[in-house]
């Protein structure tokens, strides 16, 4: 029997039931996908939620300020596991922090909170994640699933992990 494209999914926050089609989802991204989903609010709410965060500001501003607390969470995880700066144009540096936070912190969720990996595995882990310094990298690789991460990193070439020229 195939798997279900389409999902009645029970939003805890705001107690609406809502039918997805997640069709656009590989098979077996499915079921936990549908559990995400049910513990955000619906779409009609979160849109509402977000309408009256900003006062009446329109979604600029609201984009603007959700960048802001995600730039605030990255530079305080960097700071906390003491990450290495980025590299690369100036433009792309915030960016790539949220990007690298975001994937790393996914990745740790999936391979050691939920996964089969202990502290040790992480640990030696991480020296490759410290080992990518390009802001583009990161970006390029914000979509990613967290356990794609480890394949990801190996994949990462010289040019990926930044350099030692003082002057480039």
């Amino acid at each position: 029997m195939p798997v279900p494209t389409t999902w009645n999914v029970h939003h805890h926050p705001c107690g609406h039931d809502v039918t997805h089609d997640l069709s656009d989802r590989p098979a077996d991204k499915r079921a936990s996908f549908a559990r995400w989903l049910a513990g955000r609010a619906c779409t009609d709410c979160w849109k509402a939620a977000r309408d009256s965060d900003g006062a009446g500001a329109g979604k600029e501003d609201w984009l603007a300020a959700r960048r802001a607390e995600e730039q605030t969470a990255a530079e305080e995880w960097t700071a906390q596991f003491d990450m290495p700066q980025m590299e690369g144009p100036e433009r792309a540096l915030d960016w790539g922090k949220r990007s690298r936070h975001q994937l790393v912190t996914a990745a740790y969720t999936a391979l050691v909170a939920e996964g089969t990996w202990d502290e040790g595995d992480w640990a030696r882990f991480e020296e490759k994640i410290r080992a990518v310094t390009q802001a583009g990298w990161w970006i390029d690789q914000r979509d990613a699933e967290g356990t794609d991460l480890p394949e990801l990193l190996d994949a990462a070439t010289d040019n990926d992990c930044g350099t030692q020229n003082p002057y480039r």
